[in-house]
């Protein structure tokens, strides 16, 4: 098996991890982000951010904190009671979810595209019946569906 990082201990998530995780990571995600686009010559409307897990969860809380708007990102919302203070752009965004997740609950998606419509971000949900801690098959066709005409 291959190894794997962790941003916080899995088994916890609370709130104080999450918080620390972000203050600590975000800010290097960023960095690296900005500095692939540049070597690349791509604006962040070329960039779309997706992810597994934790790194969907970074993904959505370094993307929407970018002064630029990115071409779209799938993930979990971390901390999702600072979103409307922090939020500095817009773009769409797909959660999805498995209904056996025993990891992350499913209530976590509800509870952050809450938070993102009263943020003004389009979002949209695919849940996927009786994926655990995973992706399924028409979770990784739901997320070619939103990922063809973001990045075009």
């Amino acid at each position: 098996m291959a190894a794997a990082h962790q941003w916080w201990p899995i088994e916890t998530l609370s709130m104080a991890e999450r918080t620390r995780a972000r203050r600590r990571g975000g800010p290097d995600i960023d960095a690296l982000l900005t500095s692939e686009l540049e070597a690349a010559g791509l604006g962040s409307d070329r960039l779309l951010l997706v992810g597994f897990s934790q790194g969907t969860m970074m993904s959505l809380y370094v993307g929407l904190r970018r002064p630029e708007a990115v071409a779209g990102i799938s993930g979990m919302l971390v901390t999702p009671e600072r979103l409307q203070a922090e939020i500095r752009s817009r773009p769409p965004v797909l959660l999805i979810h498995g209904t056996e997740d025993d990891v992350v609950a499913i209530r976590s998606m509800s509870l952050a595209e809450t938070a993102l419509a009263e943020a003004g971000v389009g979002v949209e949900t695919h849940v996927s019946p009786g994926v655990a801690h995973s992706v399924g098959q028409d979770g990784l066709a739901a997320a070619t569906a939103f990922a063809k005409p973001v990045v075009g």
